[in-house]
């Protein structure tokens, strides 16, 4: 902007290389593009624009949703702020909307620092690292995360880009996801067990056109590659495709196919978010990491569009 106020997503980073570009904002430290040889692979948003739903959010402590924003750690009961009021859920941690800042640019590359302080509901300082590139390969993103506080803390990580192939709305992709089971949910979209998804709707084990099935749907038992890490693409009957992957440390994908936003975004992407832990981990410890006090988690994840 050029009339002397700030963008409602702060300052900009662009990194460009081999025909991909994208980038990256202050508020929050998220992906607010991201296009390879000038087409968007994800569905981003202006820089004077909020992320709708969340897009290229970067999720922690906590990834999806915890119930009525309470749960104990130690001998502690905590409360967290109830971000989901219509649920009554905290959602998504708390660095959606702090500020991060550069420590090192290049032209293909960028990295960003947050400190987050220690507040009410989680009274751990962490200090999170993003380092953001492009090359031949598309986007890869490597994120640490350290305990700046002298207790042990809960932990969990995700992001949530949403992802698009150009002229396709979700009904005609394909999409496949290396998953042998989802969990059931709630009215409040919080995890009350699993199923196979063998035999239903939700078996996107081998690509499969999305139809009018409705995902908002956290898949687990992930069949990984040879180096721990897993896939999940879209893709189109003549070829265009985009990947996203994740590496060993994430163990779960959720993906919503992005039936609560409105207007032309109704269900134009894909949101696809690699997890450490399922929804609710705070409470039930399922994938919950326990960082103590100097630990620092690390977890690498990217984007790889296009033709098969």
């Amino acid at each position: 902007m050029d009339n002397g106020t700030t963008p409602l997503s702060g300052a900009q980073w662009t990194i460009a290389a081999e025909g991909h570009e994208a980038v990256v904002v202050e508020v929050g430290g998220g992906l607010r593009h991201y296009r390879w040889r000038g087409v968007d692979y994800v569905d981003g948003y202006g820089d004077d624009e909020l992320p709708p739903g969340c897009a290229g959010q970067i999720l922690a402590p906590w990834p999806n949703r915890i119930r009525d924003g309470k749960y104990t750690f130690g001998d502690r009961q905590l409360q967290l702020s109830l971000t989901e009021p219509i649920r009554n859920n905290a959602i998504h941690g708390l660095v959606t909307w702090q500020p991060w800042t550069l420590a090192e640019q290049a032209p293909d590359a960028v990295t960003i620092e947050c400190a987050m302080p220690a507040q009410m509901g989680y009274p751990w300082p962490l200090r999170l690292r993003a380092e953001w590139q492009v090359g031949a390969d598309g986007l890869r993103v490597t994120h640490s995360v350290t305990n700046a506080g002298r207790e042990p803390c809960p932990f969990g990580f995700s992001v949530h880009p949403y992802l698009r192939l150009p002229g396709v709305r979700a009904d005609d992709m394909l999409l496949r996801v290396p998953a042998r089971s989802r969990l059931l949910v709630d009215g409040r979209l919080l995890p009350i067990g699993a199923q196979k998804v063998a035999g239903t709707e939700f078996d996107f084990t081998e690509p499969r056109r999305i139809g009018a099935t409705v995902l908002d749907t956290a898949f687990a038992d992930i069949e990984r590659a040879g180096d721990g890490g897993s896939t999940v693409e879209l893709s189109t009957a003549d070829g265009d495709r985009v990947a996203i992957w994740g590496d060993d440390t994430f163990g779960w994908w959720q993906v919503f196919s992005s039936d609560t936003l409105t207007g032309d975004r109704f269900r134009r992407a894909v949101a696809i978010e690699p997890m450490t832990c399922p929804p609710d981990a705070f409470r039930s410890g399922r994938g919950l990491i326990v960082l103590e006090p100097g630990q620092t988690w690390s977890g690498t994840w990217g984007i790889t569009p296009g033709k098969g």
